[in-house]
């Protein structure tokens, strides 16, 4: 699509990761943890949008992060990825403690870093 587009997913990225922490102080680790996995998803449907890459389901989000990984040499990338998802499903499953919830936010936080540095520039 074009970069209207783009830049809304990567400012609703950011603003998943505000709203994330907002969550975490208040002691909401479910809405926390999505919020977390919303910060995940938008900024790797931005990198995927600049690519052309489809992402309208999880699956193309799983596999975009994987090709960004690989494209990128940064393993990283896939790993945190990962962290994210743990989160995702902590929304539904609210397994996971305080201290991990907020492990699991600085990881996304990582990797929307990671992923917006590969982003053209606005």
């Amino acid at each position: 699509m074009d970069m209207v587009r783009r830049l809304t997913y990567r400012e609703q990225s950011r603003k998943f990761l505000e709203q994330a922490q907002r969550e975490l102080r208040a002691g909401d680790l479910r809405q926390a943890s999505e919020k977390g996995w919303g910060a995940a998803s938008q900024i790797v449907k931005a990198a995927a949008e600049a690519r052309g890459w489809r992402h309208s389901a999880h699956r193309l989000l799983v596999d975009a992060a994987a090709q960004l990984s690989s494209d990128a040499g940064n393993l990283d990338i896939a790993r945190l990825f990962w962290a994210a998802q743990y989160l995702h499903t902590n929304f539904y499953e609210g397994r996971m403690r305080e201290p991990e919830v907020a492990v699991a936010l600085e990881q996304t936080a990582q990797l929307v870093d990671k992923v917006e540095a590969l982003l053209p520039q606005p």
